[in-house]
């Protein structure tokens, strides 16, 4: 869960629009039909696939210099950067239901406090991980 800037190569197609690839990530590639739309979608599928990748537990590549990428004629290079835990929290925001247990007497000056738990719970676990609100 990190941010990640990776080289991507676009290439201009015969028949119009761009498509893109990730040199240093199997299978992450896509396209668009304009520059600004393929570079959208580079952001989009580079974040899939690094938070994939997060989910799944396995190791990520670092990226290439994008200095030692060889293109053809019909191709140019750009840096894309994506943070997993900004598209986390987008996409992966459904809620689960926990059961905690606490003292009774902390219960009840909390109750009397009208103490939202979820709230803090969520507060106090975002802070002991380290990320930011």
């Amino acid at each position: 869960m990190a941010r990640y800037v990776y080289p991507a190569v676009f290439t201009a197609e015969a028949e119009g629009g761009y498509s893109v690839n990730f040199p240093d990530l199997e299978g992450c590639y896509t396209q668009g039909d304009t520059l600004a739309e393929a570079l959208k979608m580079a952001e989009d599928v580079l974040n899939l696939t690094l938070y994939g990748l997060e989910e799944d537990g396995k190791e990520i590549a670092p990226p290439s210099d994008i200095r030692s990428i060889v293109l053809e004629d019909n191709e140019f290079s750009s840096l894309v950067s994506c943070d997993t835990m900004e598209y986390r929290r987008f996409f992966d925001n459904k809620a689960v239901k926990k059961t905690l247990t606490i003292p009774n007497w902390l219960n009840v000056m909390s109750e009397r406090a009208n103490i939202n738990f979820s709230a803090v719970l969520q507060e106090a676990l975002m802070e002991h991980l380290n990320i930011e609100h």
